[in-house]
């Protein structure tokens, strides 16, 4: 018996709304179904996002920085900020990298010299609807700055019924058994612990396994060793 040789194999929000009926012990018979389906399932995406890292949605973004601006818009679909970098000579054989530090909304306020120019070493993000990074200390003109970034950005939203979802196939299953226990809330609430139990056990594996496999190596520090002689 010959294997299929395929490795495309992905559902729509259509077939995800159908397995989600399915097994709450329910068929989908009106638009409005539908409707309420896709609002679950949008509402389990934002949730996603406050679990905790999903790897697949972080992005490197570049930011040209403008001498004397310290404060710039991030984009609403961006989530947070994961690590940056100072760059300079972009683009040519002497770039260069430079870490820089973040600070928190306390240690950002209490700066007290926020418009000294110079390069930035240390950026605060202000978490708001439409979230922004300043930058200490503000750029100044000596050389063209670039900020690279990896941000943690939004999911794209389920709209329509056609619309493949935007997530790896590790992450199906758990897409399926999450919605099914949303829809369990407000049509089968005699499957709903059921359904949560699996969710969660599903959720669980899908983000042990969506991590980050570099080496971990641990050196103790010996500048706190005293040596009795």
């Amino acid at each position: 018996m010959a294997v299929s040789g395929s490795t495309d194999f992905e559902l729509d929000v259509a077939d995800y709304i159908e397995e989600a009926f399915e097994r709450c012990g329910i068929e989908v018979r009106t638009g409005y179904d539908l409707k309420t389906a896709r609002r679950s399932l949008n509402l389990m995406l934002a949730d996603w996002a406050n679990r905790g890292l999903n790897r697949w949605t972080i992005q490197q973004t570049t930011l040209t920085l403008v001498a004397g601006t310290a404060e710039y818009n991030l984009g609403t679909d961006t989530i947070d900020i994961l690590s940056a970098v100072i760059r300079t000579n972009s683009g040519t054989a002497n770039q260069s990298d430079i870490n820089i530090s973040r600070v928190s909304r306390d240690s950002w306020i209490n700066i007290p010299t926020k418009n000294t120019q110079a390069r930035p070493t240390q950026y605060y993000v202000d978490r708001q609807i439409n979230p922004v990074v300043r930058l200490w200390p503000t750029p100044d003109s000596a050389t063209t700055y670039t900020l690279v970034y990896d941000r943690l950005t939004r999911m794209d939203d389920a709209d329509a019924a056609q619309n493949t979802m935007d997530m790896p196939f590790r992450f199906y299953p758990c897409l399926a058994a999450g919605l099914a226990y949303y829809i369990s809330i407000k049509r089968a609430p005699e499957r709903m612990q059921m359904l949560k139990a699996i969710y969660e056990e599903e959720f669980e594996r899908a983000a042990a396994e969506d991590r980050d496999r570099a080496s971990l190596s641990l050196t103790p520090s010996r500048d706190y060793y005293s040596f009795i002689s």
